[in-house]
């Protein structure tokens, strides 16, 4: 049963209450009279789309980000409370993060975790997706708790990546062992540190797995702003936080943008993505261009989602196929067969996951 909780300053509680509140009318009243903003989407689904998405647009509103970060967590709904999954925060001398390790894990895999949030934001629902997935998976996950921009602009976030990678290492977990894994900007940070590791001589990981990833911070299709109407995240706010990753450092679109770089020699990606958010056409333009460059990559579509839809858990059918994916793909590094999931838009390619063509279609 999804819980709702309420934190923070009385001034964010009420405004988030008033919003949550006002946005359930309009979605019921509109439901009466019309229909569905997409077929398919259930009542719940399409309050908390709209819901989340009012509370960033006022979150960017705010004096400073600090406010905003504050007035986004003041209000949140977990899907799934009370999963047994230990988290335990990482102490001196290992990197900033936390430990989430579920009852009885089954697998000898560790995933490497990078939140996301536009690498601006860190909020107190994300860490209960990343329990989620750990429950899911039923897998051991590090999620790092990176710097943050404005305060922290690039190279911060790949400096700590490296860091915790190279910290798991240490701790003699070898990196056919490593899953790297995030959502959103953490799925950008996936993709740039398969790049760094390379170039730092380090050894790959089994795969990368990327949720919904940012793979170009400037602009690129249609999708990053003909689809503000359907998705929580706004084309403008990619943009602000492209500069902010950029601060005030001699940084292209094209230097931290992975769409940009070579994917030659790097480790299996996997990429799920929802086919109403706005960073879909950018996400299928990596996944052509990665294989058009020789990777081993795999991306699937779920035609009436959106940005991130994997953290509804068990509330929503199409959060659940992602995560039967997810294991799928991981059990696949271990000798397993990595068969199409079933209900996507399969852009998968050419690869050692198997032959699937390119925009076929299934609908939900």
């Amino acid at each position: 049963m999804p819980k709702t909780i309420l934190q923070g300053s009385w001034s964010h509680r009420c405004r988030s209450a008033l919003t949550l509140w006002s946005t359930t009318i309009d979605v019921l009243a509109r439901r009466i009279i019309a229909k569905p903003l997409v077929r398919g989407w259930s009542v719940p689904f399409e309050i908390a789309t709209l819901f989340y998405r009012k509370q960033f647009n006022h979150a960017f509103r705010l004096p400073t980000i600090a406010e905003g970060r504050a007035y986004f967590d003041s209000l949140y709904t977990i899907a799934e409370p009370d999963l047994p999954v230990q988290m335990q925060a990482s102490t001196s001398p290992e990197p900033r993060g936390d430990w989430f390790i579920p009852d009885r894990p089954n697998s000898s895999k560790t995933i490497l975790y990078f939140h996301g949030g536009g690498y601006a934001f860190y909020p107190i629902v994300s860490r209960h997706f990343i329990r989620l997935l750990a429950y899911k998976l039923q897998i051991a996950i590090f999620a790092v708790d990176y710097r943050l921009t404005p305060e922290h602009p690039h190279p911060a976030q790949q400096e700590d990546a490296l860091d915790a990678y190279r910290y798991l290492l240490g701790r003699g977990i070898p990196a056919q062992d490593i899953v790297l894994a995030g959502d959103s900007a953490g799925g950008h940070l996936v993709l740039m540190s398969l790049v760094s590791l390379r170039q730092a001589g380090l050894p790959q990981p089994s795969l990368a797995l990327a949720l919904s990833p940012w793979t170009d911070i400037g602009r690129r299709g249609a999708s990053q702003f003909g689809h503000d109407r359907y998705d929580m995240v706004q084309g403008y706010q990619t943009l602000q936080y492209g500069q902010w990753l950029k601060g005030n450092g001699p940084w292209s679109d094209d230097r931290l943008s992975p769409i940009a770089q070579d994917l030659r020699h790097l480790a299996p990606i996997y990429i799920q993505a929802g086919g109403k958010e706005i960073l879909v056409d950018m996400i299928r333009d990596f996944a052509r261009e990665a294989h058009k460059q020789g990777a081993n990559i795999r991306l699937d579509v779920w035609p009436d989602m959106t940005h991130e839809f994997h953290a509804y858990g068990s509330t929503l059918p199409q959060s659940e196929q992602a995560m039967t994916a997810l294991r799928t793909a991981i059990h696949w590094t271990a000798g397993g067969v990595f068969e199409p999931a079933e209900e996507t838009e399969l852009n998968g390619l050419d690869c050692a996951y198997g032959k699937v063509q390119p925009e076929n279609i299934k609908p939900v």
